[in-house]
C-alpha cells in the first residue's frame, strides 16, 4: 500500500480558477519525495489538500491508508506536518512546547519529558530548551517546529520548503534529520524551492506546473532525459584533433566543442570515465591540459518542464558534511 497515492486530484475554487487540474502521482512507504514546482502551480494548494487543510474538489487522495476528504482525522493521526510558517507560542520555552505537543498527541505522561528531550537533542536545541521562543532566531524555530512535528512519530511527514531562509548550520541540521528519518522508514513529502537539496535527499521528484505533473521520475532519470553527462578537454599542445576524436569516439558520442575547448565526448558513466578518457589520451600521447565534467542538472530538468527557472535554482545550498 502506497504511503500517499493521488489519483485525478482537483481543486477550483469559487473564483473559478483551477489551481490543481487533476494529477496523480502515489509515495511508497519509506520515500522522500521531492515537489518541485514554480509559484502558484499549485503547489501549495496540493499539500494543503494532503494534509486535510483543505478539500478537494474532485479526485481523490489517500494518506497512510486514509482518505483525506471522507477520513481527515485519521489522516491527521498519521501524519507530521512543519509549514514554513512555524505557528509556535513565543512566550513558551521549547521545551514546554514539545511536552504540550507530545501530550496533545496522547503520548503518555510518563514518556513525554523523555520524548521531548530526545527531540530537543536531535534538532541540536538542547542547550537552548529552557529558553522562549521569542528569543530563538528564525532557524532555532525551524528546527523546533520539525521536532514537534516528530513528536508523535508520524508515519508520513509533510516539510514544506523547510530551509527556506535558513543558515548553512540550520539547513545542514535538517538535511541530517530527513536522511535519519528516511533511514528509520517514515515516509517524507519534500517541498523545495532549492534543486541541489531536492537533488541530495528525493528518491524521487515530481514536478508540478501550472495545476498539472509535468515530470516524474529518480533524479537521476530525469537528468539523463535531459542529455548524458559530457567531458569537456583542451590540451596543451595537439597538432592533430581528429585522431583525438577518432579516440574519444570509443567512449561516446563526440559533441560541438564550446568556445576554448577542443573536444566535448558524451560518457554515459559519468566522472567513472574521467580516469580511462585521461589514460587513453596520454598513451596516445597527448597532454590534456584542462578536463570538465558537466551534467545535466534538475534545474536544467526543470526549465525544460516548466518553461522557466526555479527561484531558489542560483542560491547557493550548503550540503552537510
Amino acid at each position: 500500500m502506497a504511503a500517499i497515492d493521488v489519483r485525478g486530484l482537483q481543486r477550483e475554487y469559487k473564483s473559478g480558477l483551477k489551481a490543481v487540474r487533476g494529477i496523480d502521482f502515489s509515495v511508497a512507504p519509506g520515500e522522500v519525495y521531492g515537489f518541485l514546482g514554480p509559484n502558484g502551480a499549485g503547489k501549495t494548494t496540493t499539500v494543503r489538500m494532503l494534509v486535510t487543510l483543505l478539500r478537494p474538489t474532485g479526485g481523490s487522495a489517500t494518506v497512510a491508508g486514509f482518505d483525506v476528504a471522507s477520513e481527515p482525522a485519521r489522516v491527521r493521526e498519521r501524519i507530521g506536518v512543519a509549514l514554513q510558517e512555524a505557528a509556535l507560542d513565543l512566550l513558551m520555552t521549547g521545551r514546554e512546547l514539545m511536552e504540550l505537543q507530545a501530550t496533545l498527541h496522547g503520548i503518555p505522561a510518563r514518556e513525554v519529558r523523555s520524548r521531548a528531550e530526545e527531540l530537543i537533542g536531535r534538532v541540536g536545541l538542547s542547550e537552548a530548551a529552557r529558553r522562549r521562543v521569542a528569543t530563538y532566531s528564525g532557524g532555532m524555530r525551524r528546527r523546533l517546529d520539525l521536532a514537534m512535528a516528530l513528536i508523535h512519530e508520524p508515519e508520513v511527514l509533510f516539510l514544506d520548503e523547510p530551509t527556506t531562509g535558513l543558515d548553512p548550520t540550520s539547513r545542514a541540521t535538517l538535511w541530517d534529520e530527513v536522511r535519519r528519518l528516511k533511514a528509520d522508514g517514515t515516509t517524507v513529502f519534500l517541498t523545495t524551492q532549492y534543486l541541489e537539496e531536492a537533488d541530495q535527499l528525493a528518491d524521487r521528484v515530481g514536478i508540478i506546473a501550472d495545476g498539472l505533473i509535468v515530470a516524474e521520475g529518480t533524479p537521476a532519470a530525469l537528468k539523463a532525459e535531459i542529455g548524458l553527462p559530457h567531458l569537456d578537454i583542451s590540451f596543451a599542445e595537439c597538432s592533430d584533433l581528429v585522431q583525438a576524436r577518432e579516440l574519444l569516439l570509443g567512449f561516446g558520442e563526440l559533441r560541438p566543442a564550446p568556445e576554448g575547448v577542443d573536444v566535448s565526448v558524451a560518457v554515459a558513466a559519468g566522472a567513472a570515465e574521467i580516469a580511462p578518457v585521461v589514460r587513453v589520451l596520454d598513451e596516445a600521447g597527448f597532454t590534456v591540459a584542462a578536463l570538465q565534467l558537466v551534467a545535466p542538472s534538475l534545474d536544467d530538468v526543470f526549465a525544460e518542464k516548466t518553461g522557466r527557472r526555479l527561484e531558489g535554482a542560483a542560491e547557493p545550498v550548503a550540503a552537510p558534511a
